[in-house]
């Protein structure tokens, strides 16, 4: 028996933010992680990804958790885990192009980890400065904060630093 009503639709993910609208967006981990994982919540937060007209799930957690649960409910995913002691520059290098070619070949995009913290805040803040989008840094670091309404700490700090120095840098040439 197939769902009806509101319920087909699924619910958003939480802490769901558009970067740039209906192209890349945020969030957490569908369905939540750790102690707060619900199976139910996962697979109605992925109905909605599905619903939402989402092309790719880019999980960025470590782990290949919800990877199954994407293909189940027919979402496309990229697994790109992005580990604590990753070396944050060739990982940005490599990520900030594969994500522009995929938008650029009309994919929209849903990127997640484990949860909307700091890595994924300063991940953000350096993908619009690195696209040109946003090129300077206090100014990329305080939309993002606005944008996720959480401050970027030390860790995505880091992360934003990197940006001027990577590869591909749009503006900079």
């Amino acid at each position: 028996m197939g769902m009806k009503g509101k319920w087909a639709q699924g619910i958003r993910p939480r802490n769901f933010s558009w970067v740039i609208t209906d192209r890349f967006a945020v969030c957490e981990r569908p369905g939540g992680y750790g102690a707060n994982h619900r199976r139910v919540r996962r697979q109605e937060e992925i109905i909605w990804v599905r619903e939402q007209g989402f092309t790719k799930v880019i999980s960025l957690i470590p782990a290949n958790h919800n990877l199954h649960n994407y293909t189940e409910l027919e979402v496309a995913w990229l697994h790109r885990p992005f580990r604590a002691h990753e070396d944050a520059g060739p990982y940005l290098g490599s990520l900030f192009p594969e994500l522009e070619g995929l938008m650029a070949s009309g994919e929209k995009l849903l990127v997640h980890g484990e949860e909307l913290g700091d890595r994924i805040a300063g991940l953000v803040a350096a993908y619009v400065i690195w696209s040109g989008l946003v090129p300077e840094s206090p100014r990329a670091t305080m939309l993002v904060e606005r944008m996720l309404t959480r401050q970027i700490g030390p860790v995505g700090r880091e992360l934003i630093a990197l940006a001027p120095s990577l590869p591909g840098i749009r503006g900079r040439d």
